[in-house]
Formats: C-alpha cells, structure tokens, sequence
C-alpha cells in the first residue's frame, strides 16, 4: 500500500491519502426487519387473515420461503442471524439473561465471531441497529456496561432501541447509542414504540441520505411486535373481535386452507392434533371465549399496527430512492409463545407473584387489554393457530418452535415478482447470504482476534432459481433439553420434560420433505435411519459447543441472579443518576430489606417520587403526596399502600421503608409448579427514628419485581403507584440507601417459569 514519504520539509515530502472504502460493484442496501414471536401462518401473505398489507406486497415484489427455520428463541436466533454460526458456537447457546459458565452458554456473543455489521464495515457500510437487542448479558445493561456486547460495540455506527427480551410499548425502556434515555412520549401523547422504531429509522436514513449517499447501509430493525405485553391502539383491537370470535380451531382450518391455495404447503398436508392441554374452543365458556378473544385481538392488533409503520418505511425508501437498491428481509425470530399460559394473561405479573388472575378479574378488565398498565399474553390455543400447520411452539425445536416466515426483496436484485421458494434453510444461512451478494468475504481476523469460520451456507442461488433447494450440511437444534436435527431431508426431533433423565426422551422421526408438519413418525418404521441421525446430532453438539446439556434453567436464572450481585448488600443512588434496568437494580426477592432516602424538605413542604422500581404492573414506590410518606407494593396491580400518620416536617429527614419477613413456606405458583416464599411480610415507615406506619402485606415479589427498572427522584414512565408520572421531587433528594439482609434460597422453578415470560 503507498505510504506518505515524510522529509524534513513539506518541500521534500510526498502526501498520501487512503482511498476510502466504495461499495462493492452491484451491492445492495440492507433492510433487516425482524418480528418477534410472530407464528408461521401469521403474515397474510402466509395464511393468515390479520392484516398485514405492507408485507404482502414486498412478497409480492419478491420471494416468500417456506422452509426457513430458526432457532426456537430470540437470543439465539439474534445470534445465529448476526454472525453466520450456531448459536451454541457462539456462546448464546440459550439466552442473554444468564451466564451458567460453560462455553456455549455465556450470553454474549463471542469476539471470536465477527458480526455481519463488523464484517460489513470494512467495506464502506454504515450500519444502524433499531429495536430489540438481547444478546448482551441482562447484568451487563446497566449505565456502566460494559458495552463491548451491546450494538456499538459489535460493529454498528448508531443504536436506538433496548436491550432485554421485552418492554411496555407505551413506557420503553430505551437505549440511544450507549445511553438509557427516556421515551420522547407517553400513551397519553399517543406515544408508541413501533411508531418510534421507525420515527427513528427514517431519521437514520434520511441522515445518512444528506451526509453519504454514495455509501451503502445496513439497517437491523428488530421490532418488539408481537412479543408480549401485546399492546396497540384499541380501535385495531376491538377491530378484531368479530374476526376471531369463531376460535382457534376454526382458525386453524382456514389458515392451511389459504395456505394450499398459496402453495406454502403441500396440498395433502393435515392438521395434527391439538397441542397438549389445548381444549376444543366450543367446550369453553361465554366469558373465556369472549377474554381469549380480545385477547387474540390485542396480538393481531399489535400485528397490524407494526405493518402499518413498515409501510411508512417502505414509503420513504420509494420516496427518497432508496427502494431501489435495497435488499428487504423480513422475518421472524422463533414460532408463536406459549408463555400466556392456558388462559392467558391480562397482567402475567400478578400469576408470576402467586396472585392468581381469575377469568371473573380477566373478562371485568377486558376492555383494558392491550393498554396501559396491562402485560397481556394470549393463551395456548391461539399460539397454536399462529403457528399452524405446526406442531408445539416457541421454545421447541418441532417445527411450530422454529419454523417461521421470511420474506425478501430486492427491486434490481431479484426478478422474481410474488414467487415461492421451499427446501430447508436456517438463520445462519442469511449472513453468508448478504455477504455474498455484497460481494464481501469473512475476514479472518476482526480487531486482532481471529475468527470462527462461518458456518452457514449461502441460499443466493435461489433468489432466481425457483427449483427446490436446501442447504447442504446438517442442522442441529437444541433448546432447554429439546432435540432436534436435520440432514437430507429427514428429521429427528425429541420433547424433553424438564427433570427427566435425557435418556429417556422420546426420539421422532419425519421425512420432511413429504411430510410438512411433522405428522407421521416414522421412529419404529425407520430405526436404523433415526439411530444415524442421533448419531449425527452427538457429533454436531459436540462441535457446536452444545454440551453438557442442561434442563435446569430454573436453576440456572436464580444461579445467575445471585452470582450477578454477589456479596453485595448495600446500595446508594444520587439524585441526577438515570435509570437502571431491573436485572442490575438492587435484588429484594426473598430478603429483609430497608430502603431510605435523605433528603431536604422546604418551608412549605414537597411532593414526588423518592425512588421507584417497576411500572402501573408490578413494583415498589417510596414517595411523598400530600405531605405526606407512603409506600406502595404493587403485585400484579394489587396495590398494597402504608401512608404515614403525620406529614413530614420541613428539615433535613431520613425516610424510609423497612420490610421483614417471616419464615419460608413453599406454596402453589398458579400453573407453574410451586415456589418458595416468606410466610408473612410486615412493612413499616420511618420518619427519622420515628414508626409512622406499619402493617402486613399480602403479597410480595416471589418471581419477578418487574421488567421495567428503578428511577431515582422520579418515576419515569408507567406509574407504579397512583399518581401521574413522572412526578419528580419537589425536595432535594441527598441519596438513597437500599440495605438488603442476607437473601435466603431462591426457588429456581418459579423464577425460571416466571423469567420465560420475558422470552
């Protein structure tokens, strides 16, 4: 390369300047929208009668796939999309909210696999990240990091979005760059974050239109549509109703009737039976029909209202002409979620913490669903028609768990115009995809540090051949003890009940290629074939770093919860400090704990929030009203409330809230096994060395304090107690304290279970 010749005057010296990187002859932008928790069928444009326009018509500017496969949950297939690997490979073997110490299972993408945007940017790419995140440790989110897992430090340019697996769509808990920032608006202003992603995306892109226009970009926009809480305006919600009101087996019908008449799937392909536990939709009751209803309403609400912003999208990219020259991917992340439980939820956050949520209290708050101050999930059976004609769900490696929709387009790039493409592919297979038709090759090396090779295979060759075509190695699946593995057109696959011994799972046997949603088991028919396959899978575990496998990851997140704080029991915050996310606040599940906050109250007294930890669906407030002290515990919208007996003195004051607790008991955790909690807790209020109030609390945080996370000063967003947010302290908040005794065992079943709703 030629070299500046440097002499002892500018007169004897030659300058030199480096070319600067140009886009690869015929290479495209990149627009990479991911959905989450959206089922196979759900897209119209793959059976489904939710409305989704804006993806229809890419499809019909380019080419649906029907074999695409991920990896059954949203770290890892994050993983797998953004570095060509295994997920296992590349050590997000499960997902990023624990750590259990072995290779495969750090939560964070390994520096030895490069992503594509550090493999892109070399070329000349600018690349910008909207939306979910989730492959950074949860107990690496906070204001001090560190970053080099999150966005900016894995190779993009700008990042606007948030880390963890889900957040309120109303109040986000938001990330700009390498900062926690506050939502530009609330429910009320008619705030909503998909509106926001794509506010911001345009924003990025417009930008980068003014400033390099000649360079190419990426853009990763990772909705948080339609994980839950399902949250969208209520006029695409009540829309719905008269839709759905025929139930899921009803739905299910027409789903893979539409979808033989698009071709998606073989015309003899059948129904399988209900997934377990699924009851027929005309043996429930009046009230479950009409609250299931709403609250299929509310996802497919949420569906229609995030194609609505991608049309806004799509209508920039012609406008400023970009569309051109832009290869769109949209896709999904794993199958639907069976996380809503049989009956769904209208607030998980109360079943998570033993307050049961009974279908009286759902229907009577049924008009609320999808909106502020609700975390709604649907059931079982609605999952089950999302993911049709699939068996099982998100978390399982049958096919309702990782096979999924994946829609591209690319106007100068693919002559195909609403075409079909079938054959097995995965998620590691796009990286290798983009890359080749960016004309880029996988460095060796990235920051010194040489690389994994990329092991997925590119599917290019299909954007114009229509033939049949599947990728050529084998394709291993693992997730939370399930099995499953592809070669050659044939799959074995295996169930796993959490606790039972490995070698007690029974083993399946599909020829997928004939058999689309895994009907006909041909285990006892074929042993010798299935036997090879299991054979395969060892060996594919083996150098995918799946091992040891591991069912206990109830274990695994109270392990990582109690590792993450360690020793630590003392806690102070300033006034002035921004948020902190919920999994590096400070722990009170299980423990004694005393929080108090020095301030200085004026002549004439002050008002606000002291600290506040959570949102209008579950968390703790220390905050002053009327002049006076109060705390509130909010279990799941039950809001538990000690007010002081006297107002607060102007002065230099020490307020705080003490909690004890009896001894443990394990009790029933509604669906989800047992937990163990305190018998009794008693809350009292001090002022100075004063007891202002006591008494005893019902409930408590037995699973999960909330998914939102603690202000100081303030309550940023949803309101965790009755008062509108944020309201900010009118006095001078000197510090908080949070004293935490010893924590006693943490039940592992319960948090796990209750964690998996977050997935």
């Amino acid at each position: 390369m030629t070299q500046p010749r440097i002499g002892k005057t500018i007169h004897d010296s030659t300058p030199h300047w480096p070319a600067a990187p140009r886009r690869p002859a015929g290479a495209p932008n990149i627009l990479l929208v991911l959905f989450d928790d959206v089922g196979f069928s759900d897209f119209g444009c793959y059976g489904s009668s939710i409305r989704t326009p804006a993806i229809d018509a890419i499809a019909a500017r380019g080419l649906r796939y029907s074999g695409f496969h991920t990896t059954a949950m949203c770290s890892t297939t994050r993983a797998a999309l953004l570095t060509g690997r295994n997920h296992h490979a590349v050590g997000v073997g499960c997902l990023a909210n624990f750590d259990s110490g072995f290779p495969g299972y750090r939560g964070k993408i390994s520096p030895d696999a490069g992503t594509l945007a550090e493999m892109l940017r070399p070329h000349g790419w600018r690349n910008y990240m909207v939306g979910k995140w989730h492959v950074t440790p949860l107990t690496q989110s906070g204001p001090a990091g560190p970053f080099d897992g999150w966005p900016l430090g894995r190779g993009f340019d700008r990042f606007y979005g948030f880390l963890d697996a889900e957040t309120d769509q109303f109040a986000p808990e938001l990330v700009r760059d390498n900062t926690h920032v506050d939502p530009p608006g609330s429910f009320e202003s008619g705030y909503h974050l998909t509106s926001d992603l794509v506010d911001q995306s345009m924003r990025m892109l417009a930008e980068h239109q003014a400033d390099a226009p000649d360079a190419p970009w990426l853009l990763w926009l990772a909705l948080g549509a339609c994980h839950a809480p399902h949250q969208a305006p209520q006029e695409l919600i009540r829309g719905y109703d008269a839709q759905f009101a025929h139930g899921w087996d009803v739905e299910r019908e027409q789903r893979l009737a539409r979808q033989k008449a698009l071709g998606l799937v073989p015309p003899d392909t059948e129904l399988p039976p209900r997934n377990d536990g699924v009851p027929a939709w005309d043996s429930l009751g009046e009230a479950e029909r009409r609250v299931f209803t709403r609250l299929q309403s509310a996802y497919a609400g949420m569906l229609t209202h995030a194609d609505e912003q991608l049309a806004r999208l799509m209508q920039f990219l012609d406008a400023s002409g970009m569309a051109d020259d832009t290869l769109v991917l949209v896709l999904s992340d794993n199958g639907a979620s069976q996380e809503g439980g049989v009956a769904g939820f209208v607030n998980a956050m109360g079943p998570y913490n033993l307050r049961r949520e009974e279908m009286a209290e759902k229907l009577a708050r049924i008009d609320e669903i999808g909106g502020p101050g609700t975390h709604a999930n649907f059931p079982h059976g609605w999952a089950m028609a999302s993911n049709t004609p699939l068996k099982r769900y998100k978390q399982n490696t049958h096919g309702g768990g990782i096979r999924d929709p994946l829609v591209m387009a690319w106007p100068r790039g693919i002559a195909a115009r609403g075409e079909l493409r079938h054959g097995f592919w995965h998620a590691r297979d796009l990286l290798p995809t983009l890359l080749d038709v960016c004309g880029v090759t996988p460095p060796e090396t990235i920051h010194g540090i040489a690389q994994q090779p990329v092991t997925g295979e590119s599917l290019r060759a299909t954007l114009a051949d229509p033939a049949p075509r599947s990728r050529q190695g084998a394709q291993i699946f693992e997730m939370f003890g399930h099995r499953g593995l592809w070669h050659g057109g044939w799959k074995a696959v295996a169930w796993h009940a959490p606790g039972t011994p490995f070698d007690a799972d029974r083993w399946e046997l599909y020829h997928l290629d004939q058999d689309f949603a895994e009907n006909h088991d041909l285990a006892a028919a074929e042993p010798e074939r299935l036997a090879r396959l299991q054979a395969l899978w060892w060996q594919e575990a083996e150098a995918h770093q799946v091992l040891p496998l591991d069912d206990r990851f109830g274990a695994r997140f109270a392990e990582n919860a109690q590792r993450a704080q360690g020793a630590r029991t003392r806690f102070v915050f300033h006034h002035g400090m921004g948020h902190l996310p919920s999994d590096v606040a400070p722990d009170l599940r299980a423990r004694a704990y005393r929080i108090e906050a020095q301030v200085l109250i004026p002549e004439g007294g002050a008002e606000g929030v002291l600290v506040a930890h959570g949102d209008a669906t579950s968390g703790y407030s220390l905050y002053l009203q009327d002049g006076h002290l109060v705390h509130d515990l909010n279990v799941g919208g039950v809001h538990q409330v000690l007010r002081s007996d006297r107002p607060v003195a102007p002065g230099r004051r020490r307020l705080a809230v003490q909690m004890e607790l009896g001894p443990l008991q394990r009790v029933p955790l509604p669906g989800h096994g047992q937990a163990i909690v305190p018998a009794s807790r008693h809350a009292r209020l001090w002022i100075d060395d004063a007891c202002v109030a006591e008494g005893p609390c019902r409930f408590g945080f037995a699973t999960l304090i909330s998914w939102s996370g603690l202000d100081i000063g303030r309550d940023r967003a949803s309101p965790v107690s009755h008062y509108a947010a944020p309201f900010v302290f009118t006095g001078r908040l000197l510090c908080v304290t949070v004293d935490l005794q010893p924590q006693q065992p943490l039940d592992g079943h319960g948090i796990g279970q209750a964690e998996m709703a977050r997935q």
